[in-house]
């Protein structure tokens, strides 16, 4: 089949190559032109996606994939599938601000009709994939109409519309896509067959389940992100009641864990991302009825001062704490929702001196970020462990000169040489 993929981002790139490594011919579009330029060159835009790389230097050259910046024009081919992945910006409640959303929606519809028309004659129409997770209702009550008037087709007859919820993990995404059922909702039976009948084109040995609708399909991914905000924030309970008994939570965590009904997750010091801190507030605009999503969000974003106030257990006078990490986890480059910033407040809160390190960033990026960068080897008083960075696991007490606390907030590194050198670690959750 012939394919396009709207948005070249960690989502939609790694399903462009997917497709064009399955034999398909793939047209990615993107208005950032440097990303165009690196696809057709048959190089990788971002770092850290396993696998992408080697995916692209075989398809690229072989013309199975190429990148533009016309949107308009690579649907105006008419190909069989087009799956959009849009970022649906928010902002720091999780309110929507749908601009981006709304503008790629508009230049698809402009293709649509000269797509739709440059189809043979009795082949099934244009077959639109939104994977972009939406709150419930998105697809078809704003998606729908804007591309129906913006081309002047009808869903189910000029055009079939589908919602199909991205279900992988940035680092690991082809890994993910041949491990996961893919979900497909549509706005009717026949489109969403259609939409199931594509997918199994390029996902071989997946199941490709059909959900009866595309509000399911919304619903189904919110309710995976909010289920696990909510079981992250009942391990943050448990964690600051064992912090106050004077047990270690992760031990608690394992027994209750060995046997078949219990599955509690870890502790730690922020929830951070494009998915768990947002998608729960996502749910909570169509139920807002709803308690525990709304308890479980104030309950993870109030860990970042947990972990300032463990310091300052230990520190009262205050001083220079390091934040160690910005990025919201290990290895990955983003610092959406990050708890770093909540530590920063935190820490300003209380009239200490925060400054920040992180292998992923150099001054400059870390200045643009509101962080004061940390010159290695400059004496500091504290330090909260933000981001389990791999490089973290390998961190002794003659890496921080002059620390007298550390606060390990993702359990990263080995205390026993901190604890030797005479500096207090605490860890969230563990004596």
């Amino acid at each position: 089949m012939r394919a396009v993929v709207v948005a070249l981002g960690k989502i939609g790139l790694p399903l462009a190559a997917q497709l064009a490594r399955q034999g398909h011919e793939v047209i990615g579009c993107d208005i950032d032109e440097r990303v165009v330029d690196l696809v057709n060159a048959g190089r990788e835009p971002f770092p850290g996606e396993a696998e992408l790389a080697d995916v692209l230097a075989d398809v690229v050259p072989r013309g199975l994939l190429r990148a533009t910046t016309d949107t308009a024009a690579a649907v105006a081919t008419g190909p069989d599938l087009l799956i959009a992945v849009p970022p649906l910006v928010v902002d720091t409640e999780a309110r929507p601000d749908w601009s981006i959303l709304d503008a790629v929606v508009a230049d698809i519809a402009r293709g649509l009709t000269t797509g739709h028309d440059a189809r043979d004659m009795g082949e099934p129409v244009m077959t639109l994939a939104v994977e972009t997770t939406l709150p419930v209702g998105t697809t078809r009550t704003r998606i729908a109409p804007a591309l129906e008037a913006g081309s002047g087709l009808v869903s189910g007859s000029g055009f079939h519309l589908v919602f199909s919820p991205e279900r992988v993990f940035s680092g690991r995404i082809f890994r993910d896509l041949a491990t996961y059922p893919k979900l497909v909702g549509g706005l009717d039976p026949a489109g969403e067959a259609r939409g199931v009948h594509l997918y199994e084109q390029f996902l071989p040995g997946v199941e490709v389940r059909s959900m009866g609708g595309a509000e399911a399909a919304e619903l189904t991914k919110l309710v995976e992100t909010t289920y696990r905000d909510v079981n992250i924030a009942l391990a943050n309970e448990f964690a600051r009641h064992a912090d106050a008994l004077g047990l270690d939570v992760q031990r608690v965590i394992d027994a209750a864990n060995s046997q078949p009904f219990s599955h509690v997750h870890r502790p730690g010091v922020a929830v951070g991302g494009h998915c768990i801190p947002v998608y729960p507030r996502f749910y909570l605009a169509g139920d807002p009825d709803a308690r525990l999503p709304a308890v479980s969000r104030a309950v993870n974003e109030s860990m970042p001062a947990y972990a300032v106030s463990l310091l300052a257990d230990e520190l009262p006078e205050g001083g220079r704490v390091l934040i160690l990490g910005v990025a919201y986890r290990g290895g990955v480059k983003e610092t959406a929702f990050s708890g770093a910033f909540g530590v920063r407040d935190e820490l300003l809160a209380r009239g200490m001196h925060p400054v920040a390190a992180d292998p992923l960033y150099d001054a400059a990026e870390l200045e643009a970020l509101g962080f004061e960068p940390w010159l290695p080897g400059t004496p500091v008083d504290a330090a909260v462990l933000q981001a389990d960075h791999a490089e973290y696991a390998a961190l002794g007490p003659d890496d921080l000169p002059g620390l007298r606390v550390l606060v390990d907030g993702r359990g990263t590194v080995d205390r026993a040489p901190f604890v030797a050198a005479g500096v207090a670690v605490r860890r969230i959750g563990r004596p």
